[in-house]
């Protein structure tokens, strides 16, 4: 084996865990490629013999590029047509690239992944690559170009984003959990009894048009009414995943991460009394998101820090 093939071999090995540093960095399948196929570039234009830890210093790289692609976006305004929000929601994984279903099965929730998008370029480096990956802020500090107190500082703040603010108490937010969980479930399933057991019987649905089929009115009273266009749109339910919308229970619709739809629900004594369904590009960026769990806090980060805070 040359010299060539062997850096190929420790790239090789290195490629999945720097495909999820970038997805999550990125909340692109497709742009997180690109930004591990520039690595192995810069990897063959440079002394791998200067190169102590190797894995970090891909890792860095990887990290710098992926915040050149951050700082470089402009803000994301989604001015989709209807249509263009119909049919993105309708046809959510078909024709992805294979890399695509490798990284989203990577346990990556739509819903964290909106969250992470609205961080500020600094906090999600920070947040992810010391929540996700217990990266040392002291690693993490000359990537951001800031002192390891000022980087602890920035993943604090973008830890408080991702958990958001509960508007309600715990246990009014875990029975509101349990009913939108109940509806989804039964959305997704076009069960037409279970959607009306959740619904109080004179609840109202209110949709922005862009989310509509021509002619489909955008209120809706009555639990029948509601319950049977629900299950119109049974196909698009597949798409949604709880979340914490202005700190209550809600639903977000993001393929590949990018936030098209949210739903915002009213339950009163364990019914859905009325909900909304948001799609207006302006209204969605005004809306607070958080992630949502059993716990209020993301378990995934949980799990893979231990808790870990310095």
């Amino acid at each position: 084996m040359n010299e060539s093939d062997g850096l190929a071999e420790h790239f090789e090995a290195q490629r999945g865990r720097l495909q999820a540093v970038a997805y999550r960095l990125l909340g692109s399948p497709g742009e997180a490629e690109d930004a591990v196929q520039e690595a192995w570039l810069r990897l063959g234009r440079t002394d791998v013999g200067a190169v102590d830890n190797l894995a970090g210093w891909l890792r860095t790289v990887v990290t710098r590029i992926c915040l050149d692609m951050l700082r470089a976006r402009t803000a994301r305004r989604e001015d989709l047509a209807e249509q263009q929000v119909l049919d993105q929601v309708s046809e959510p994984a078909q024709g992805s690239r294979p890399e695509d279903s490798a990284l989203l099965a990577d346990s990556v929730s739509r819903a964290l992944l909106v969250v992470l998008d609205a961080l500020e370029p600094a906090e999600r480096v920070a947040f992810v690559l010391h929540d996700m990956f217990a990266v040392p802020f002291g690693q993490i500090a000359p990537i951001l170009e800031r002192t390891p107190v000022a980087t602890k500082k920035l993943a604090s703040r973008a830890r408080h984003k991702v958990r958001g603010v509960p508007a309600v108490p715990a246990d009014e937010l875990a029975r509101h959990r349990r009913v939108v969980s109940a509806f989804l479930s039964a959305a997704r399933a076009g069960d037409l009894d279970a959607i009306l057991a959740v619904l109080a019987p004179d609840v109202v649905r209110r949709s922005d048009p862009a989310v509509l089929t021509p002619g489909a009115a955008a209120e809706l009273r009555g639990a029948r009414a509601v319950a049977e266009g629900t299950v119109l749109l049974a196909h698009r339910s597949r798409l949604a995943e709880p979340a914490l919308v202005d700190g209550r229970v809600g639903l977000v619709v993001a393929p590949r991460g990018r936030l098209l739809i949210a739903l915002t629900f009213t339950v009163e004594k364990d019914r859905i009394a009325a909900y909304e369904v948001i799609a207006d590009p302006d209204r969605l960026h005004r809306l607070d998101l958080a992630v949502l769990t059993e716990s209020g806090v993301d378990a995934e980060l949980l799990h893979r820090t231990g808790r870990r805070q310095g």
